[in-house]
């Protein structure tokens, strides 16, 4: 079924295509699709049934823009970049006119104080014990939404070991909102404990950050292996979307593992778009801004916005 909602977003997803060859093809009167865009009209049910074989051989599948897109950022090392990917790449989304919701699920609520957040009575932790409290969203910036956490999500994972179908309650709570967002982006914990195991019950895909050094290097096997355990017990259609390099410095050690992993790891997508170990980053969070608000045409804030295209086009030509 197509609709003029999930047209758009397939629209908005797969901007690099031809909106007058859509329009040739499904024999529209020049421009119509252009005036959709910019929201003067409407699309009547034929216009809809003339597109639907057309988009359908371009990638669209209305199950995959029917809901939200659910990313894990995993690591189960600290200090590698989860917090700041989930925050910005979910900036350089929400820039992009997509609908983004970030998920803080880390126990020391780092996500939520990057982004300047108050957590308020009522947080994640609320929505895992008790499925009928409603994830609390806060909005940051337009698009751009946040649940926020902090230390009392600390007890959540006993307390989760002792409910029924406690790996599933955030898959719940998600469910609830999905149709609401484009993408939501999940900020793990460091470690592989039930919380991030729930995170990628919930999710559809991992986005694995890493440094470029010995001890991630390792890390990073054992971390490959628990998300094919995941898989295989949990969660079979959970995918992978690729590796990140992040906090990258210009030194020979850098390189030599950059290049180690992607030829270890040749099976996987690893990103061409790297982020860098700068300053602004630090700024930025010091004065409690976004990296883009911060100033959208540093180094910090573009290499963001080089990942989200790059990341972008490997989903759609997976979709493809």
């Amino acid at each position: 079924m197509l609709t003029q909602e999930t047209l758009l977003k397939f629209l908005k997803r797969r901007s690099a295509l031809s909106i007058a060859t859509l329009e040739r093809e499904a024999s529209l009167p020049k421009n119509t699709l252009s005036a959709v865009l910019n929201g003067s009209r409407n699309l009547n049910e034929k216009h809809l049934a003339d597109l639907y074989p057309v988009v359908t051989q371009y990638g669209f599948n209305p199950e995959v823009f029917e809901k939200a897109r659910v990313i894990s950022i995993i690591n189960h090392k600290g200090g590698v970049g989860k917090t700041t990917t989930t925050a910005y790449l979910g900036e350089a989304l929400a820039n992009k006119g997509f609908k983004v919701l970030l998920i803080d699920i880390d126990p020391q609520g780092s996500l939520s104080e990057v982004l300047n957040v108050n957590v308020g009575e009522t947080q994640v932790y609320h929505s895992l014990l008790n499925l009928e409290v409603p994830l609390a969203i806060q909005n940051v910036i337009p698009n751009l939404d946040i649940s926020p956490s902090d230390i009392e999500l600390s007890t959540a994972e006993k307390e989760l070991s002792n409910k029924i179908g406690g790996e599933l309650r955030l898959r719940v709570a998600i469910n609830k909102v999905s149709k609401d967002y484009d993408f939501i982006l999940i900020d793990c914990p460091p470690s592989l404990n039930i919380l991030t195991i729930t995170a990628m019950q919930a999710s559809n895909s991992c986005l694995i950050t890493t440094l470029p050094e010995q001890l991630a290097y390792k890390g990073l096997v054992v971390l490959l292996e628990r998300i094919s355990e995941v898989r295989a017990l949990l969660n079979p259609s959970l995918e992978l979307d690729g590796i990140v390099f992040t906090m990258v410095k210009n030194n020979s050690i850098h390189r030599e593992y950059k290049e180690l992993m992607r030829q270890q790891f040749s099976g996987l997508r690893v990103f061409d778009s790297e982020i860098k170990h700068l300053i602004d980053f630090q700024k930025a969070m010091v004065e409690h801004l976004t990296i883009s608000a911060f100033n959208k045409s540093s180094e910090a804030a573009t290499s963001y916005q080089s990942l989200a295209d790059e990341f972008l086009q490997s989903l759609y030509s997976r979709n493809a």
